[in-house]
């Protein structure tokens, strides 16, 4: 099984406020914000973007997330490394990470079987 192309972008920011609002003059909707300076935007069908609030002595970052359908079938090429192997998230999810050639970190998000 592969992965099903990219399921969203999650950028964390210094100021969620001026992050979404960004996005939104760029045509995304706002689907929901959280208590915590966080949120989801959409631009039709195509990945969402998750932005997070971070501090000031924090780098703000940029990740990429592909798509999974189900994280206990799919099973990475021998030439894949598995940084962390699927996990529960808090939001409802399972994530993996695994490492590219050139040390980056791709983030894998499948849904959370019941």
């Amino acid at each position: 099984m592969a992965t099903e192309g990219i399921e969203a972008v999650h950028l964390t920011t210094h100021n969620w406020g001026r992050a979404a609002k960004f996005f939104q003059s760029l045509g995304y909707e706002l689907e929901f914000s959280t208590d915590h300076n966080s949120g989801q935007l959409r631009n039709g069908d195509g990945p969402y973007v998750f932005i997070a609030e971070v501090p000031e002595d924090q780098e703000p970052q940029t990740q990429i997330v592909l798509k999974v359908a189900d994280a206990d079938a799919f099973r990475p090429d021998p030439a894949v490394e598995v940084v962390t192997p699927f996990e529960n998230t808090h939001y409802g999810t399972k994530e993996m990470t695994v490492r590219d050639p050139d040390g980056r970190l791709w983030s894998l998000q499948a849904p959370a079987q019941n």
